[in-house]
């Protein structure tokens, strides 16, 4: 093994470990223990008065909001970033990487992505607060997952995926549902995501219905931000559900850059 290849296998080597402890703290990322103490134990309280007919409104508004997005939805989500560009930017990418893997050229791509998370994290929540501000809670999912999906378009395209297929659709719903979890839900549901990835990276079939994890995935969001979503029905009150929104998009965007990174390391 040449010089070249010895360092290129040192600069993966220590992407990868970086990655890994990126990983694990977001895995393993502890509640801060004010919240857990004094604001959790009123949130369940107040979700426990939540009408189980609301509780099912929400997870089908959710499942139908995923089901347009998906299939009528991303042509006017492609419209908010300009998607042959990013496309080309990843093919430079490649290119500039296949001559050589250095840290440099690995973190110019995480700072495009960092830079979009956070125009994305700025959307959502001002999205969030708006309509709150007027008591609108229930009309704005669809609009929630298209900021949320726009997010990790934009990831998937920085890191050269495409998110075109079924199968990468599963895989981006694993990445939110394990975002909308915590604990060993969490790991688990990241675990499938990565389990997703190495099939579709290897071409292997996972045999998983699209409808069903759109139906999984609804059922995590609805419990992760009913509340939010309820409170933001309130006039004024409703603000909170842009502080929410925010939190969920900023654990989505940080767990899709870590997984769409991986497979890109994986591949190099």
């Amino acid at each position: 093994m040449n010089y070249n290849d010895l360092r290129k296998e040192k600069t993966l080597s220590n992407q990868k470990k970086k990655l890994l402890k990126r990983e694990e703290k977001f895995l393993n990322k502890k509640e801060n223990e004010y919240i857990k103490n004094k604001i959790s134990p009123i949130k369940e309280k107040l979700e426990e008065r939540i009408p189980e007919k609301m509780i099912n409104t929400f997870e089908k508004a959710f499942e139908k909001g995923f089901y347009y997005v998906f299939q009528k939805g991303t042509v006017i989500i492609e419209k908010s970033y300009n998607c042959e560009r990013l496309k080309d930017e990843a093919d430079i990418n490649e290119y500039i990487l296949a001559k050589r893997i250095n840290n440099k050229n690995l973190n110019q791509i995480d700072k495009k992505v960092k830079k979009s998370v956070i125009i994305n994290k700025g959307i959502t929540t001002a999205e969030g607060t708006v309509l709150g501000i007027f008591g609108i809670g229930l009309p704005d999912i669809p609009v929630f997952i298209g900021v949320v999906l726009k997010t990790v378009y934009e990831i998937c395209l920085n890191y050269g995926f495409r998110y075109d297929s079924e199968e990468e659709r599963i895989f981006i719903l694993n990445i939110i549902s394990a975002s909308a979890n915590k604990g060993s839900d969490r790991i688990l549901y990241s675990k499938e995501a990565d389990k997703i990835a190495y099939n579709i990276d290897n071409k292997i079939n996972s045999n998983i219905a699209l409808d069903e994890m759109i139906k999984v995935t609804s059922k995590n969001l609805s419990e992760n931000i009913i509340l939010s979503k309820v409170i933001q029905g309130i006039p004024l009150v409703g603000v909170y559900g842009g502080l929410s929104n925010y939190k969920l998009i900023r654990d989505i965007s940080e767990l899709a850059s870590i997984k769409y990174k991986k497979r890109l390391l994986s591949r190099l």
